[in-house]
């Protein structure tokens, strides 16, 4: 139904290349589909194609946040979501405080101090793990991890413009040291805030320079992997390779600030490109691109329809 209130969970990629040679492929990226994740009220879920040239439409319908639920994991391969019982407004982040309390993913970032976690989030975490350094548009540059299966997704929904794998770890316990290692000795952050990826895409650094920034960091961290007495792990040096997607929000030329707040109102545009929840937008009636910051639109309540974002009154003020 046209008038169907959708619990917006975030921007997802999907598709990710299943082998080293796939991902070497810039064609095997077109596989590596966005989407808008969407909760319905009887919590089935409803994905939104993000590639360039799809429309998104839609109306902000309630004030404020709601509680996105929480996960159980059975295994390194079967999870599930819960809808919020009480359908409670959000007030960690994106949960109430009893699916907080839940939710079993929240454990996996104590598990290499000691911490406890269940059986089944156990087997996700001793599968193998991947240490990458990613560099974003305005030449900031982290430290993270992500699991074997989702190597590639992991950067591509990081909005990466840059990355470079630097360790194969055995397990989530082994890559989580690693990674505390990398920020206490080499001082790179472990986050980056969704505001300053989306500012930086306004007036990102040139293809070359990003490419030597991270380059520079990862032998950084490399050389100190050399002399940890971490075992567990082989170093390594493996390109990421940037959605094709995300090419047009990278590259040189005028956008702007999207000029709308998306905790209320009408919105409706054409994605040219998107880079992590990042999305070049098209508004109708004019010829200016747009960065709009999508993860603002998280555990907030959308109706989707044939809307269309209003085009400043005042253009000669964006050039």
């Amino acid at each position: 139904m046209a008038d169907t209130p959708y619990l917006v969970h975030g921007v997802f990629w999907d598709g990710a290349p299943a082998s080293p040679a796939a991902q070497a492929s810039t064609a095997a990226h077109d596989a590596g589909s966005p989407v808008l994740r969407l909760q319905s009220p009887d919590g089935d879920f409803r994905e939104l194609s993000l590639t360039p040239r799809a429309r998104l439409g839609f109306e902000v319908a309630l004030t404020g946040k709601s509680c996105l639920g929480h996960t159980v994991v059975h295994s390194s391969t079967r999870r599930d979501h819960f809808p919020c019982a009480s359908a409670a407004a959000a007030a960690r982040g994106k949960q109430c405080e009893r699916c907080f309390v839940l939710d079993e993913s929240r454990l996996m970032h104590d598990f290499h101090r000691g911490g406890r976690v269940t059986p089944g989030l156990r087997d996700y975490l001793m599968q193998e793990h991947w240490l990458y350094v990613a560099t974003f548009a305005g030449g900031t540059t982290k430290v993270g991890t992500a699991s074997g299966p989702r190597k590639w997704n992991r950067l591509a929904e990081q909005g990466a413009a840059a990355a470079t794998y630097v360790a194969r770890a055995r397990d989530g316990r082994v890559v989580r040291v690693l990674e505390d290692l990398v920020t206490e000795q080499a001082g790179l952050t472990q986050q980056v805030r969704s505001a300053a990826k989306a500012e930086a895409l306004l007036y990102p650094l040139p293809a070359a320079e990003l490419t030597a920034v991270n380059a520079r960091a990862a032998g950084q961290v490399r050389a100190l992997l050399a002399r940890t007495a971490v075992e567990g792990f082989d170093a390594v040096s493996e390109q990421w390779v940037r959605p094709v997607h995300a090419g047009a929000l990278h590259a040189a030329g005028p956008r702007h600030a999207y000029p709308h707040a998306l905790d209320r109102g009408c919105h409706g545009f054409d994605v040219a490109s998107l880079s992590g929840a990042n999305a070049l937008a098209r508004l109708d009636g004019t010829d200016a691109g747009f960065v709009v910051n999508l993860s603002q639109l998280a555990a907030r309540t959308i109706v989707l329809g044939e809307y269309a974002s209003a085009v400043p009154a005042l253009q000669e003020a964006l050039f």
